[in-house]
């Protein structure tokens, strides 16, 4: 419900702080006093527009603020829709602001934080259905009824089952779709995966095959170099064989060593450095024979190293395309052979998915047709409903219809009759609610038909009707008594606080026949401040209320008579609402 309104600087309004109560909120005043600027301002606030006009003379800005607490018959989906867009607040209420700049751009705000236009009205609608001279907001609006349909047959389990079987066949028609665009180039693929594979089997690549490779070639690039120098250390360590005169290391350490071993036995401390060079002797000419079996083993062979660039040039191709080293290009090749066997047996999973549609939509017709049953039963019998109100409202003449529809298609779902019909989520059915509020006059959508007080009225037996199923938790009617006389007006006000039993009404009215069944009665009145007129609103109760609907009887200098008959229509409105509500105890 709406637990506070504030507004200032819009139209006549120069501030208001208005907390309007549960059940029958009424809201009267003279003409042009203001009433209908307080369900504007709401309208405006949930919609998130507003004209420049509507800014008040001389302000730069009209701001609008209320406090909603949240739905409970919707509050799950509310707090999810929250949740998902960063807002999660106060767990039991909701804050809207709007201010409407006349220059720079409007700044709306949810729980303090900005939002989007779109976001505001998607917001709005959890909330309030506005019915009069301001827009409907969801029953002219035919995406919502089947929402109010199938709530009133009590079919939304039903309409779920149908939708966990239309999510499982896109799902399935999606894979089965993939399947096929792969089909059409199959065979081409198939030819260019092969190629791809036996291109890398050939291969017989080896991990680090590429590294050893590269160094093979760089030993052999480089024959007599390598050779030369081993020869070299060789002849550093050994010495020329043909020289006369030696001056390798080998000769010059064995020399050390023989003039150290004559004098060890007398100075055994020389022991240690004797031992070091025999043995270091000893390693230099092991060292000097590798070095010779190196340089006797090294020969330049042109073929080998011919070969050898051929399989550098053979892995090099591989790795730019098939991947950077041996194993990203031995990985592309497990994947190649995975898709090559998914395609292999593509045939047998299509002929799956195949069955599996054809038994999806079979399951689905038997589903969607026990949806069009109950909705088809229900609308016979809320059209009924509808129409007992209507009658009771005065507006016999008014002719309501539910036209259920469906859409023939090949490519949709199989019901018993024969005929396949175009599916979504909810069903083949489509849904929408038509009047007709002249005798002769065709039935037509209820958003082509002008916003009158009738309309409203209309709307008012809809809501009625449907008041169980419809979940919507504040109901504003404006100007809903345009036309209608004090015995009609009288029903009109039984009617709209029953509607109030389970959810927040807001009636602005100029009959004091409907204000007297108010729960909580306003008015709004105009003053003068200077040379500005002002709208101001206020909560009447005992004697104030009295002289209100007594003005509303017989004018503003009523009489005592007046006076008389305000209070025995306030008596007979609480004597039937008590004895309405020991009924429904």
């Amino acid at each position: 419900m709406l637990l506070d309104l504030k507004v200032k600087d819009f139209g006549i309004i120069e501030e208001i702080d208005w907390s309007p109560g549960p059940g029958l909120n009424v809201i009267t005043g003279e003409t042009g006093a203001g009433k209908s600027l307080v369900v504007d301002a709401i309208a405006a606030l949930l919609s998130g527009k507003l004209d420049e006009e509507s800014i008040r003379h001389g302000a730069a800005a009209a701001c609008l603020e209320g406090v909603f607490a949240l739905p409970p018959r919707r509050i799950s989906d509310l707090q999810d829709l929250l949740a998902e867009k960063g807002l999660a607040g106060d767990e039991e209420t909701l804050l809207l602001s709007a201010e409407f700049r006349r220059k720079g751009r409007s700044a709306l705000r949810v729980n303090r934080q900005a939002v989007p236009r779109a976001l505001m009205g998607q917001l709005g609608r959890f909330f309030i259905d506005i019915h009069g001279q301001s827009e409907h907001l969801s029953l002219l609006n035919k995406d919502y009824h089947l929402d109010f349909l199938d709530a009133y047959a009590h079919s939304l389990e039903l309409r779920h089952n149908f939708a966990v079987k239309a999510a499982a066949l896109a799902q399935t028609e999606h894979e089965l779709k993939s399947i096929i665009e792969a089909e059409r180039d199959r065979a081409r693929r198939e030819e260019f995966l092969r190629f791809q594979i036996d291109e890398i089997k050939k291969a017989k690549l080896t991990e680090g095959e590429d590294a050893e490779l590269e160094k093979e070639r760089n030993i052999l690039a480089s024959c007599e170099k390598l050779k030369s120098a081993a020869y070299e250390a060789y002849q550093a360590i050994y010495g020329e064989e043909s020289a006369a005169d030696s001056s390798s290391a080998l000769e010059r350490l064995n020399r050390a060593i023989h003039a150290i071993s004559h004098y060890v036995e007398m100075d055994t401390s020389l022991k240690p450095s004797l031992e070091f060079l025999e043995n270091t002797a000893r390693g230099l000419a092991d060292i000097a024979r590798d070095l010779h079996a190196y340089s006797e083993k090294l020969a330049y062979d042109p073929a080998r190293l011919e070969e050898i660039e051929a399989r550098r040039e053979l892995i090099l191709s591989l790795l730019r395309k098939y991947g950077q080293t041996i194993p990203a290009v031995l990985e592309y090749q497990q994947q190649a052979e995975r898709e090559l066997a998914g395609l292999v047996h593509s045939t047998e999973r299509r002929s799956q998915l195949e069955a599996l549609c054809d038994s999806l939509k079979r399951e689905m017709g038997v589903i969607a047709a026990g949806l069009s049953q109950k909705r088809s039963a229900a609308a016979e019998k809320l059209t009924a409903e509808v129409e007992k109100e209507l009658k009771e409202l005065g507006m016999a003449q008014v002719k309501f219809a539910v036209a259920i529809a469906q859409e023939d298609s090949p490519e949709g779902i199989p019901l018993a009759d024969g005929k396949c019909c175009k599916f979504s989520k909810y069903g083949v059915d489509n849904v929408e609610f038509l009047a007709a509020t002249n005798p002769g006059e065709p039935l037509k959508p209820l958003a082509k038909i002008a916003s009158t007080g009738e309309i409203s009225r209309f709307m008012l037996a809809l809501k009625s009707a449907l008041s169980e199923a419809d979940n919507t938790p504040v109901l504003i009617f404006d100007e809903i008594d345009i036309g209608v006389g004090g015995r009609s007006g009288e029903v009109l006000g039984k009617k709209l606080w029953k509607l109030a039993r389970n959810r927040q009404v807001i009636c602005v009215t100029h009959l004091p026949q409907i204000a007297v069944f108010a729960d909580a009665h306003f008015t709004v009145h105009k003053e003068t401040a200077g040379n500005r007129t002002l709208s101001r609103i206020e909560a009447l109760d005992g004697e104030a209320r009295l002289k209100e609907i007594a003005a509303m009887l017989s004018g503003v200098r009523f009489t005592e008579t007046a006076r008389e008959n305000a209070r025995e229509l306030l008596g007979k409105a609480q004597e039937w609402q008590s004895g309405t509500k020991k009924k429904r105890t």
